[in-house]
């Protein structure tokens, strides 16, 4: 894949990252609400939309350089997916279990913000 469709599909996947974010933000705040309040997780929920919202920046602005890379916005979209995947499943459910993958999530996050590191620039 070339640099122009690679930076066209970080694109892509950060504006998608970015429009989920916000509408699940406003549903936690909103329509989930009481939900939310009752289970006690409106931290948990507001915790995965923060971290989404902040990787979809990232990868919107690493879709605006000549370094946006395939396995970097992979790690970034796949940890968003776990980490703030299970944590939405969790504020909603009693599925304990789930905080076992969540790290996961954490993890490919961490790892893509390292690679990034490496790879400088």
């Amino acid at each position: 894949m070339d640099k122009a469709m690679r930076a066209s599909w970080t694109f892509r996947a950060a504006a998608l990252l970015g429009f989920l974010g916000v509408m699940l933000g406003a549903l936690g705040a909103h329509a989930l609400k009481q939900a939310l309040n009752s289970f006690d997780t409106a931290d948990i929920w507001e915790t995965a939309v923060i971290y989404q919202l902040v990787h979809a920046v990232a990868l919107l602005a690493l879709a605006a350089t000549d370094r946006a890379s395939r396995l970097l916005a992979s790690l970034w979209i796949g940890g968003v997916a776990i980490f703030s995947g299970t944590l939405y499943i969790l504020s909603l459910s009693d599925w304990k279990w789930l905080g076992a993958i969540t790290p996961i999530g954490g993890l490919m996050l961490l790892a893509g913000w390292l690679l990034l590191a490496i790879r400088g620039r």
